[in-house]
């Protein structure tokens, strides 16, 4: 089981690393391609990859692969035991507050990084992103849930979600005021934290989930405009 949860850790950082760095060298590409365009020029900034955007993902996956095993357990057992008989579904709509808050804003007018109609597109990529994810490396790891319930644990897909949105509200209105982000990472670290109080996921799972959430996020947003761009040509042929 050790094997299988390194195998999949090695898989999520060697991804994020991946995906990431190939965009960074095809915007890269782009920009010798598009230099004499000042529209292209203007759309390159937005997606041009600074290493700073791997940090966090691939430090919570390291802080899965650290914590997984007897930290995992003795923490379960401390809180569980401390805490039992916790049910709530809070959880299950918490995880999509932060995205629903970014497009509830959008739509009222108030300006963020994208419009409404990019903004909705942005976070349904987002979010099949890291749940596709997230399922994929359940199927490879088969890890048990604390509570024996079944063996779909590593990692959390509650966790992938609610950080997904949480960094769709940062990227749209962190630059607006730090409070978007704190109230939206806030929000998705209770829904990690819920998580395992209601013994339904691993420490390691929480913090595996939340790095495929911020990384799926984070590529879909570096990759956009390129996106965008690709569809602008195949409309004009």
């Amino acid at each position: 089981m050790k094997k299988q949860f390194t195998r999949c850790a090695v898989l999520f950082v060697t991804f994020i690393c991946q995906g990431l760095f190939s965009i960074s060298a095809y915007s890269q590409a782009v920009d010798s391609v598009y230099h004499d365009s000042l529209v292209h020029k203007k759309e390159e900034k937005l997606w041009q990859f600074r290493p700073i955007e791997a940090v966090a993902p691939v430090s919570l996956a390291l802080a899965a692969f650290v914590t997984q095993g007897s930290i995992s357990r003795h923490l379960q057992a401390n809180l569980v035991g401390q805490t039992p008989n916790i049910h709530t579904h809070t959880d299950d709509v918490l995880r999509y507050l932060p995205g629903a808050v970014s497009l509830g804003l959008s739509a009222s007018g108030v300006k963020g990084k994208h419009s409404f109609g990019d903004q909705l597109v942005l976070a349904i990529l987002s979010n099949i992103i890291a749940q596709g994810v997230t399922g994929s490396i359940k199927m490879i790891s088969k890890y048990p849930r604390p509570n024996g319930e079944d063996n779909q644990s590593f990692p959390s897909g509650h966790a992938s979600s609610a950080f997904a949105n949480a960094t769709i509200l940062h990227e749209e209105y962190g630059q607006r005021s730090v409070w978007y982000s704190v109230g939206g990472y806030a929000s998705a670290t209770t829904v990690g934290g819920m998580r395992i109080l209601k013994n339904k996921h691993w420490l390691a799972d929480v913090l595996m989930g939340a790095g495929i959430g911020i990384a799926a996020t984070k590529v879909v947003y570096i990759s956009y405009p390129w996106l965008k761009q690709t569809v602008r040509r195949i409309r004009k042929k």
